[in-house]
């Protein structure tokens, strides 16, 4: 039988988990958790991660298994995940990937260009530069020496920018010149199950799952953080607001306010990222027996 890789995707609080855990019950098989911040150890409230009851349940790989000074990337995932596969695929024909980081997902169901490994020096001096001069100058940097990706990335974003200038520095090339974009061959087929619901209704639910984590305790989580507050890992949404929080620059009100806003904006740009892939099929998470149904046939089809 073809081995097969369900995906399911979607942006945040729409329903992941739960839908997740009845499929790899279905399919008696393991879950890969696709988010790149569920993988740190020291974040579990401000994550959400699985409750334990369902950790319990199914086998998860990739929660908590790394420490909030490591250094991680899409490109690291890609080549673990593609291992773990090969060694999951001896006794399931299933296997479930589900999360919410959209580069982590493209990683391992198309590849990403093999890029040099950059070295903690250069890492470590732009991000030093970053903090201290901003992102403008860096972005002018990125113009001198990559002008084709400057006109391409977004430069608000400074993780794309310092990416760019990190490949620049160490291979003394554009980034440009070195991405392919070439989609790699997989042993494995990939079947991609998108879950939304009603605008209003997922705002709903993330504005709830923010007094939810604050409930369960997401300050006490930051403040353990703090001191590895300028890592990367951190520079996400629920953490950024709770530090400004901790520094006195709002109130927890304010904090649980801009926590909620900036996740609705999150979640929107996953939409937005996730319906330029046309191989998704979209389904509404209430829905779980159609969806089921519909992973039946598909697999049925490709035996």
């Amino acid at each position: 039988m073809e081995k097969t890789l369900i995906v399911i995707l979607g942006p945040t609080g729409v329903g992941k988990t739960e839908l997740s855990i009845s499929i790899a019950e279905k399919y008696k098989t393991d879950i890969i958790s696709c988010d790149s911040r569920q993988i740190y150890r020291q974040l579990r409230i401000g994550t959400a991660v699985p409750e334990p009851e369902y950790l319990q349940r199914i086998n998860h790989h990739f929660i908590q298994c790394r420490n909030l000074d490591e250094y991680y990337n899409a490109s690291m995932f890609e080549c673990e995940v593609i291992d773990l596969l090969d060694h999951l695929f001896k006794t399931n024909d299933q296997v479930i990937m589900t999360g919410g980081s959209m580069l982590y997902i493209d990683a391992v169901c198309n590849g990403i260009d093999d890029l040099p490994t950059v070295t903690p020096e250069i890492r470590d001096n732009l991000l030093s530069r970053y903090q201290k001069e901003g992102l403008e100058p860096l972005c002018n940097e990125l113009l001198k020496l990559d002008p084709v990706y400057y006109k391409e990335v977004d430069l608000r974003n400074h993780k794309r920018v310092l990416h760019a200038l990190e490949i620049c520095q160490m291979t003394g090339k554009p980034f440009s010149e070195l991405r392919t974009r070439t989609i790699k061959e997989r042993n494995f087929s990939t079947l991609k199950i998108g879950l939304n619901r009603d605008r209003e209704e997922l705002y709903q639910r993330i504005n709830k799952r923010v007094i939810q984590m604050v409930n369960d305790g997401l300050v006490d989580e930051a403040l353990a953080v703090l001191p590895y507050r300028n890592s990367n890992a951190l520079n996400t949404v629920g953490y950024k607001e709770m530090f400004a929080y901790l520094d006195g620059l709002l109130t927890l009100d304010e904090a649980i306010d801009l926590i909620q806003r900036n996740t609705r904006k999150y979640a929107r740009k996953q939409l937005t990222w996730f319906r330029r892939d046309q191989t998704v099929n979209w389904f509404n998470p209430d829905e779980p027996e159609k969806i089921i149904s519909f992973l039946d046939l598909k697999i049925n089809n490709s035996k």
